[in-house]
């Protein structure tokens, strides 16, 4: 089992997306103005959508001795100021979301295997909904997913740190399949978010065997 902080900026309902279950247990960490999480005690770092960036830019170094101590971290929302090892997020509305697709480019542990992308562009028939911005990507990381004009929309980073950075731009994942509260069928979101935790406990258990 994975042992994971899941940063909450007090949104209501996240608790929802990110229930403890056989695979991950959660614990919460609300931002305050004394923001200062002990990391040592996780595997994983789930900074989800809605965070508070500036917050997170506090604890860079943190974040940074917690990679390199091979621990992984998962960031689903776009982060604007400079946390994150390697990897930056850049917000960018210049192009038409009718116009927007995105691609499988790079995806050597099947995190897409058996996903329609179709259900990560379009939402009600509306194109480009998922993500926000792209991702300069680390020059060793790998691209999963592109968008129309080759821009990294989902990155995987094993290379900039001695741990896994997994990250979407400003793409919000989660996992409803575990809250008493859900009446949602299993979608491409919740199943990519669990393709990735799985990734995550093989690498665990083979770095402990």
């Amino acid at each position: 089992m994975l042992k994971a902080l899941l940063i909450s900026n007090n949104i209501e309902g996240l608790e929802n997306y990110f229930c403890s279950n056989e695979y991950v247990h959660y614990t919460i960490y609300h931002i305050t103005k004394d923001f200062d999480p002990d990391l040592d005690l996780y595997d994983l770092l789930v900074v989800p959508n809605g965070s508070d960036h500036v917050a997170m830019l506090k604890i860079k170094n943190k974040v940074l001795q917690f990679l390199n101590n091979g621990k992984s971290l998962i960031c689903c929302d776009g982060w604007f100021t400079n946390w994150v090892p390697g990897n930056q997020w850049r917000m960018d509305n210049s192009r038409k979301t009718i116009d927007v697709r995105y691609f499988v480019k790079d995806d050597p542990h099947g995190f897409f295997d058996e996903l329609d992308v179709n259900e990560f562009i379009f939402s009600h028939g509306i194109s480009g909904y998922w993500a926000c911005g792209y991702i300069d990507a680390a020059p060793l990381a790998t691209v999963i997913l592109e968008d129309t004009w080759q821009r990294p929309i989902v990155v995987l980073d094993e290379h900039t740190t001695s741990g896994i950075i997994f990250l979407t731009a400003s793409a919000p994942l989660g996992d409803t399949t575990y809250s008493n509260a859900s009446k949602e069928n299993e979608s491409g979101l919740i199943k990519l978010y669990r393709n990735v935790i799985h990734y995550l406990l093989t690498v665990k258990k083979e770095t402990h065997v």
